[in-house]
């Protein structure tokens, strides 16, 4: 229960700085931000133990039962739950944490050595943590935006500037893209869930057989997102230098 306090205490902590972020980009006053982010923390502790329990119901959370063989992954949580299940079993891995351990310090090593050189190349150990404990599904796209996020610096001649003003302004107008892309489909899975719920069938919205082409479908789509998403990086450093007023 601890863990669970603090960890969704960290959750909603993150969410209101990334919603200050997007304030200040936009020019919001602070202190209505401020009064909103108190409506929408007390909102959410009535709605989401709701939500959660259509997730669950719909399509299954964390591990893989007879009822959900593929559920949402949940690789946070699971993290969470197996470093407090081992601390108050005894049953933690100290011989693989360790080895975490020294893996860390290496890279930590390693990009303080790219730093005092100025490279432009870094190793941050946040990253390779990130990609070592999340799931494929999940890293392909991380990689995928950060690919882009590459590409957009590399159409601005910017790759390894030191100008981190001028790299946060391209990169503005890309971040609330994908800020409303997360946002889309984390509703649009909610509505989804909505349905599989009220109706007890988790194919109430599938297409008919004939229309079934999802994996080509789907990466149709992906190739329209990641271009457009590109597009709006490309054309960031012109929009910023155009309006050099407060944002």
């Amino acid at each position: 229960m601890i863990g669970a306090v603090v960890c969704c205490a960290a959750a909603v902590g993150g969410d209101n700085l990334q919603d200050l972020k997007a304030g200040y980009l936009v020019g919001a006053t602070p202190w209505k931000q401020q009064l909103m982010l108190g409506i929408g923390a007390f909102s959410c502790a009535l709605i989401m133990a709701p939500v959660l329990n259509i997730l669950s119901e719909a399509y299954g959370i964390g591990a893989p039962t007879a009822e959900h063989p593929n559920p949402l992954s949940a690789p946070q949580a699971t993290l969470m739950a197996s470093v407090a299940k081992g601390l108050f079993g005894g049953e933690l891995p100290w011989g693989i944490i360790g080895i975490g351990a020294v893996i860390g310090a290496v890279i930590i090593a390693i990009d303080e050595m790219l730093k005092a050189r100025e490279s432009s190349f870094r190793v941050p150990v946040l990253a390779a943590a990130i990609g070592i404990y999340l799931p494929l599904e999940l890293m392909v796209p991380i990689f995928l935006g950060g690919l882009l996020a590459y590409l957009v610096e590399k159409r601005h001649g910017m790759v390894g500037t030191k100008d981190e003003e001028a790299r946060d302004r391209i990169h503005r107008p890309g971040t609330l893209f994908a800020a409303g892309l997360i946002t889309g489909e984390a509703l649009m899975g909610i509505a989804v869930g909505i349905a599989i719920y009220v109706s007890k069938d988790r194919d109430v919205l599938v297409l008919p057989e004939a229309f079934q082409q999802g994996e080509i479908v789907g990466l149709v789509i992906l190739a329209i997102v990641g271009w457009l998403l590109y597009r709006t990086g490309a054309k960031s450093k012109a929009l910023g230098e155009a309006g050099s007023g407060p944002h």
